[in-house]
């Protein structure tokens, strides 16, 4: 990592589709649908309306052979009607499924945690990729590492790079270099720690694999704008990424326009920077740099910060130097000034820009200048920053999952509904997802969790352990809000 001046990690050429991503190119925006795969009508016109949105990858889950196999009308209906959008199949749980739609698609998202490297289902995958132009994904879960790396690493970055590495060596062992890794987790320090270990575990390597970046399981509206714009904006800054999606509770074309506005802004990050102290820099751990305990807002500002403004093309590592060049460790408080109107673009941009500073423990608050924005709400993007980066919790954070054509329900509407009766809790987290594939592990470090267990079912979870099973989808929250109050978690809206 260059702590003086930014530039892009180096990627090499991966083609997918008509789509080429790497270092050498502008970062590619996508999404991935939430229709049934298995019905072809809607999933191409869901498809539709994602490149439309200026999306240049598409994504359709393939969970069996029925999908995969639609996968071949799905991708020949799109190219008969004049869209080249690069599409690709996500595979869970069912390794020869990939070979199915390896058949159809320009790339192939496969889960380490649910392929073994002992009887050659990789190497066949990746001979098949080969013969027909195919990119392969290196999709590493947060949540679904297999066993064998869990019961030594346990759920964290650490691990997650490790299940990386040993598919990427399979893949240079097989000379095939049109592979791309992710390293996806809802928790956003968890998501940042384990990018960067993989960048230099790969640089240690010598590999130039691009990176795909996420946070998974966002949220929705302002928040899981926030969230994601904290995640993936510390990486960018980093020069990490060469193709984005950003995961919202929403249909998905609206994540187009938030990715497309993210990697807009970092296009230029312009200014050199002298670091006197760079051994007080730890990117790949968590430290913080000064004892306040509490991270604060503008508002709650004393003298006993020293206010930091960037007013430079690169904001973040100019608050970085300029912390780091400091001899003592006194608190400071980051601030900047934004110039638009909307008050998504001055969320988006505030967090992209800040994240990365509380990520790093280097920053101890946050300062918002938007005139044109009510100062309320600037407070309550501020906070919402602050517990995006998970220095500060001052309300219920949603784990929920964006949707695709494995949920279980209709996930954005039950969303709103779990907020509409849970939003006024504190300090709690809560996991809502539509299916078991990312649900229980993703959301491990939720206090209670919402799962889709079958068509019309609930599964309720207290932290990792199941309290109950199979429920009726119509009282699933009901027994959600009782299960809050039996822990002792509930108290009454005031």
């Amino acid at each position: 990592m260059n702590l003086t001046q930014f530039h892009r990690r180096k990627a090499h050429d991966v083609r997918i589709g008509g789509t080429t991503i790497g270092s050498a190119h502008p970062i590619a925006v996508q999404s991935m649908t939430n229709t049934a795969t298995a019905d072809i009508e809607a999933s191409v016109a869901q498809v539709k309306r994602i490149a439309d949105a200026g999306a240049e990858i598409v994504r359709l889950t393939a969970q069996g052979r029925k999908e995969g196999e639609s996968l071949e009308d799905i991708v020949a209906t799109l190219r008969s009607d004049g869209y080249d959008t690069a599409i690709v199949a996500d595979i869970h749980f069912v390794p020869e499924v990939a070979m199915i739609a390896a058949k159809y698609v320009d790339k192939v998202r496969i889960n380490p945690g649910n392929f073994r490297t002992t009887n050659g289902e990789v190497e066949a995958l990746i001979e098949l990729c080969r013969k027909r132009g195919v990119a392969l994904r290196i999709g590493v879960n947060h949540g679904s590492l297999a066993k064998r790396i869990f019961d030594e690493y346990g759920d964290t970055p650490q691990g997650m790079v490790v299940s990386a590495m040993e598919f990427l060596r399979i893949c240079r062992k097989e000379n095939f270099d049109q592979v791309v890794v992710s390293m996806k987790s809802s928790n956003t320090r968890v998501m940042v720690q384990a990018y960067r270990l993989l960048a230099e575990a790969m640089e240690a390597e010598g590999m130039t694999y691009p990176i795909h970046l996420g946070v998974t399981e966002a949220g929705n509206g302002l928040e899981g704008r926030i969230k994601s714009a904290v995640g993936i904006g510390a990486l960018l800054s980093d020069g990490i990424g060469d193709t984005i999606r950003v995961s919202l509770t929403e249909a998905p074309e609206n994540e187009v326009p938030v990715a497309e506005m993210i990697v807009d802004y970092f296009t230029r990050r312009e200014g050199e920077f002298t670091v006197n102290h760079p051994e007080e820099y730890h990117p790949t751990e968590y430290r913080r740099r000064s004892d306040i305990t509490i991270p604060i807002t503008q508002s709650e500002y004393s003298p006993k910060f020293k206010i930091i403004e960037a007013t430079g093309g690169n904001p973040s590592a100019e608050w970085r130097a300029t912390i780091l060049n400091m001899d003592s460790r006194q608190p400071v408080i980051i601030k900047r000034k934004y110039s638009d109107n909307d008050i998504e673009a001055v969320a988006v941009k505030a967090a992209a820009d800040m994240g990365v500073l509380l990520l790093d423990g280097l920053a101890d608050g946050v300062w918002i200048e938007a005139p044109q924005i009510e100062a309320k709400q600037l407070h309550e993007i501020e906070l919402m920053i602050l517990q995006a980066a998970r220095v500060r919790f001052s309300h219920t954070e949603y784990i929920a999952c964006p949707s695709c054509g494995r949920t279980l329900y209709d996930i954005e509407k039950t969303l709103a509904d779990i907020k509409a009766r849970t939003s006024h809790l504190k300090n709690l987290k809560i996991g809502i997802m539509g299916c078991i594939v990312n649900g229980p592990g993703e959301m491990a470090d939720a206090d209670y969790g919402y799962v889709g267990a079958a068509a019309g079912r609930i599964t309720l979870y207290k932290g990792r352990e199941v309290v109950e099973r199979n429920i009726p989808q119509e009282e699933a929250i009901d027994h959600l809000i009782a299960l809050i109050k039996a822990n002792g978690d509930w108290q009454d809206p005031e």
